[in-house]
Protein backbone atom coordinates (compact mmCIF):
# COMPACT_ATOMS: atom_id res chain seq x y z
CA UNK A 1 0.00 0.00 0.00
CA UNK A 2 1.61 3.50 -1.10
CA UNK A 3 0.53 6.45 1.08
CA UNK A 4 0.85 9.13 -1.44
CA UNK A 5 2.32 12.01 0.31
CA UNK A 6 2.88 13.09 -2.86
CA UNK A 7 -0.94 14.44 -3.64
CA UNK A 8 -0.71 18.23 -2.69
CA UNK A 9 -3.84 17.96 -0.37
CA UNK A 10 -2.69 14.57 1.53
CA UNK A 11 0.29 16.60 1.97
CA UNK A 12 -0.82 19.42 3.04
CA UNK A 13 -2.97 17.57 5.66
CA UNK A 14 -0.35 15.92 7.09
CA UNK A 15 2.18 18.72 7.58
CA UNK A 16 -0.83 21.08 9.58
CA UNK A 17 -1.16 17.48 12.11
CA UNK A 18 2.62 17.62 12.46
CA UNK A 19 2.90 21.15 13.05
CA UNK A 20 0.03 20.46 15.50
CA UNK A 21 1.70 17.78 17.39
CA UNK A 22 4.95 20.45 17.43
CA UNK A 23 3.08 23.09 19.18
CA UNK A 24 1.17 20.89 21.70
CA UNK A 25 4.48 19.19 22.73
CA UNK A 26 6.27 22.78 22.77
CA UNK A 27 2.95 23.85 25.11
CA UNK A 28 3.21 21.25 27.27
CA UNK A 29 6.93 20.75 27.23
CA UNK A 30 7.10 17.18 26.45
CA UNK A 31 9.27 16.60 23.92
CA UNK A 32 7.97 12.76 23.06
CA UNK A 33 5.03 14.48 21.41
CA UNK A 34 7.24 15.68 18.60
CA UNK A 35 9.51 12.65 18.00
CA UNK A 36 6.16 10.71 16.78
CA UNK A 37 5.87 12.36 13.58
CA UNK A 38 9.75 12.33 12.96
CA UNK A 39 9.34 8.02 13.76
CA UNK A 40 6.50 7.71 11.55
CA UNK A 41 8.41 9.73 8.55
CA UNK A 42 11.59 7.63 9.14
CA UNK A 43 9.37 4.60 8.68
CA UNK A 44 7.83 6.06 5.90
CA UNK A 45 10.92 6.43 3.93
CA UNK A 46 12.27 3.10 5.04
CA UNK A 47 9.00 1.34 3.46
CA UNK A 48 8.94 3.37 0.48
CA UNK A 49 12.44 2.45 -0.29
CA UNK A 50 11.08 -1.13 0.36
CA UNK A 51 8.65 -0.15 -2.07
CA UNK A 52 10.97 0.96 -4.29
CA UNK A 53 13.21 -2.02 -4.84
CA UNK A 54 9.48 -4.10 -5.78
CA UNK A 55 9.51 -4.80 -9.59
CA UNK A 56 5.45 -4.71 -9.74
CA UNK A 57 5.06 -1.12 -8.32
CA UNK A 58 7.09 -0.13 -11.14
CA UNK A 59 4.67 1.75 -12.31
CA UNK A 60 4.29 4.01 -9.41
CA UNK A 61 7.90 4.63 -9.57
CA UNK A 62 8.29 8.69 -9.88
CA UNK A 63 5.43 9.01 -7.48
CA UNK A 64 7.47 7.13 -5.00
CA UNK A 65 10.16 9.01 -5.60
CA UNK A 66 8.48 12.52 -4.96
CA UNK A 67 7.02 10.81 -1.56
CA UNK A 68 10.57 10.36 -0.82
CA UNK A 69 11.99 13.94 -1.35
CA UNK A 70 8.77 15.01 0.73
CA UNK A 71 9.17 12.80 3.64
CA UNK A 72 13.07 13.85 3.51
CA UNK A 73 11.78 17.33 4.11
CA UNK A 74 9.47 16.22 6.92
CA UNK A 75 12.63 14.16 8.76
CA UNK A 76 14.03 17.36 8.69
CA UNK A 77 11.87 19.74 9.91
CA UNK A 78 10.31 17.19 12.99
CA UNK A 79 13.96 16.29 13.39
CA UNK A 80 14.82 20.11 13.88
CA UNK A 81 11.14 20.71 16.15
CA UNK A 82 12.36 17.98 18.65
CA UNK A 83 15.48 19.47 19.19
CA UNK A 84 14.00 22.70 20.26
CA UNK A 85 10.88 21.16 22.10
CA UNK A 86 13.47 19.14 23.93
CA UNK A 87 15.82 22.47 24.87
CA UNK A 88 12.39 24.31 25.85
CA UNK A 89 11.55 21.24 28.26
CA UNK A 90 15.06 21.39 29.63
CA UNK A 91 15.33 25.17 30.50
CA UNK A 92 11.43 24.83 32.37
CA UNK A 93 12.29 22.03 34.07
CA UNK A 94 15.63 23.41 34.64
CA UNK A 95 17.42 19.81 33.35
CA UNK A 96 20.69 19.63 32.48
CA UNK A 97 20.90 18.77 28.59
CA UNK A 98 23.98 16.48 27.62
CA UNK A 99 24.40 19.18 25.13
CA UNK A 100 23.02 21.75 23.51
CA UNK A 101 21.50 20.49 20.29
CA UNK A 102 20.94 23.52 18.86
CA UNK A 103 23.63 25.78 19.57
CA UNK A 104 25.77 24.52 16.36
CA UNK A 105 22.73 25.18 14.13
CA UNK A 106 22.36 28.70 15.41
CA UNK A 107 26.00 29.84 15.47
CA UNK A 108 26.41 29.02 11.69
CA UNK A 109 23.17 30.52 10.55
Amino acid sequence: MIVPLSDPLTFMLILMATILLIFLSRELKKPFIAALPLAVFLILAIVYCVQLGMPELEAYKDMIVNCIALDFIMIFISFFSYLWVDDISCRFYKKKSIDNSLDWFWKNV
